[in-house]
């Protein structure tokens, strides 16, 4: 058998379905990994609705105009190509980073400093299907005992929101930290912010249901944005000195209105979020007076995925309530509206081939 499923986007009428399709052949330096879960994230509907459209795709998406979505993949190595020097021996367990270098340099750089980084699942195919091809420098093996849905949401779900607070946040211990959104990737860097020592965690999300997950996930205070005393709320809850870094994980305008507004003296707002809409200082006077900051965020970089799979391995962080449910893959399109539609408040739904 020649062909196998996979979901796909034609790009010019933004259609989505599951079909056969034929099963790539790895070509040198590349590795064919049989996919065994894959992450169902909102980018991947951002890629769908059109809001999102390739940055630097491959040929083959520029002549097919489709793509097969899908950055977050765990499985195991089905084929290997010519030339693979890395020992991925067919049977191996692996998670594959969500994106990689162009290469198009004479001397590649590392991704963290490549302004043409392409993105699995949008530049080139990724994982929405039963198999998937990697370049080998972009895999990453996973222990038995890390199960296949829990390692392949690390890239972007987990390591979005670490690398966010480790590194462009730089949070440290018993500084107050504020998390705008508890969804997808609010709900891990309510995880991570506790793991890295911060106090208080403070979750700020307008569902009651995203509220109380949050409580569980970690957080000291789950605030309800609307509510008239929440700024009184944050000041009780940071002993009135306001929140040292505040995240907005949820990509919303308003979000980060209040996320500034609540900083405290020397305070740092994180935009992990993404959207289109403009970023207004309400008084720049006391911003700027109390030296607070704004910075942007993208992504990870793939020591991040490597370090988050040790710290699951090791058991620091358990990614097993992350997973809100197993869809099969012939359902894609039904967890892409269920994601959509925030149907039942999922955290990560995962497609199973």
């Amino acid at each position: 058998m020649n062909t196998m499923p996979a979901g796909r986007l034609r790009l010019d009428t933004r259609t989505f379905a599951v079909e056969e399709v034929p099963i790539p052949v790895p070509g040198p330096g590349e590795v064919l990994v049989e996919v065994r879960a894959a992450g169902v994230c909102l980018s991947d509907i951002h890629l769908i609705d059109g809001s999102l459209s390739p940055f630097f795709p491959v040929d083959a998406v520029k002549e097919s105009g489709a793509i097969t979505p899908g950055h977050e993949v765990a499985g195991v190595v089905h084929t290997v190509g010519p030339d693979v020097k890395g020992g991925w021996t067919p049977g191996r367990r692996v998670v594959l980073q969500a994106g990689q270098a162009c290469g198009d340099c004479a001397d590649c750089l590392r991704h963290a400093l490549c302004r043409r980084p392409r993105t699995r699942g949008v530049d080139y195919d990724g994982g929405w299907a039963q198999y998937a091809l990697a370049r080998e420098d972009t895999l990453l093996p996973i222990p038995d005992h890390l199960a296949f849905d829990q390692a392949a949401i690390i890239p972007d779900a987990v390591s979005t929101p670490y690398a966010a607070i480790v590194d462009t946040g730089a949070v440290r211990p018993a500084q107050a930290v504020g998390i705008w959104g508890a969804g997808g990737l609010g709900a891990h860097g309510i995880r991570l912010a506790r793991l890295v020592g911060a106090a208080p965690v403070i979750a700020v999300d307008p569902l009651p249901s995203a509220r109380e997950r949050a409580l569980l996930f970690g957080a000291d205070h789950a605030l309800d944005p609307t509510a008239g005393d929440f700024a009184e709320a944050v000041r009780e809850a940071t002993a009135g000195r306001g929140i040292d870094v505040a995240f907005d994980f949820a990509g919303v305008g308003a979000a980060r209105a209040q996320a500034t507004a609540a900083l405290g003296p020397n305070g740092v707002l994180v935009l992990a979020g993404l959207t289109p809409e403009p970023i207004t200082v309400a008084d720049s006077i006391d911003f700027c007076f109390n030296v607070r900051q704004i910075r942007g965020h993208y992504g990870s970089e793939p020591e991040h995925v490597e370090q988050l799979v040790g710290l699951a391995a090791a058991g620091r962080i358990d990614l097993g309530p992350s997973v809100s449910a197993h869809v099969p893959l012939a359902e894609a399109a039904d967890a892409v509206a269920r994601l959509e539609k925030k149907i039942g408040d999922p955290i990560r739904l995962v497609l199973i081939p």
